[in-house]
């Protein structure tokens, strides 16, 4: 890892910090429970982030970063006594695959205004942006909720 790559990681983490912010503004998370949606997105993010740089896919790197936001969540849950959803939702907005959606809904388009000598092209395009699209939200999900599915115990009732 280069000086170049570490920057790069930071900013990255920073940026989705503050995006996770404001996206806690915009779901109206309590003030108080803002930091930890920063410091979920803002790891979560960065740790994706590097894991790319180093040569994982975009799939893998999102399962493994996801899956951090939702440790981190888990435990901002407990110390914060505030459900898990407070922190996951704002977090995993910062990872979701726009431009993977973007390009496949300009590939359907360019689909149906193409003849059939391109029309090949832009399904195969199309086709292969809405899998990596799908593959990249369902890392997101399973990311998040793996930690709360294994790790979060249920109260006995007394």
């Amino acid at each position: 890892m280069n000086i170049n790559m570490i920057g790069f990681v930071l900013q990255d983490g920073i940026w989705s910090a503050v995006a996770a912010t404001c996206f806690g503004i915009l779901f109206n998370v309590p003030p108080r429970l803002l930091p930890g949606c920063a410091i979920a997105a803002g790891f979560g993010h960065a740790l994706r982030t590097m894991l790319m740089q180093l040569g994982l896919d975009i799939e893998l790197s999102t399962l493994i970063g996801s899956t951090l936001i939702g440790f981190i969540s888990l435990y901002f849950s407990a110390r914060w006594h505030a459900p898990i959803p407070v922190f996951t939702l704002s977090a995993a907005v910062t990872m979701v695959p726009g431009s993977f959606a973007y390009r496949t809904m300009l590939g359907l388009i360019e689909l149906s205004l193409n003849n059939a000598d391109t029309a090949n092209a832009a399904l195969i395009s199309a086709t292969t942006n809405a899998v990596r699209t799908a593959m990249i939200l369902g890392a997101i999900a399973l990311g998040i909720a793996a930690p709360a599915l294994l790790f979060q115990r249920e109260q006995p009732v007394a």
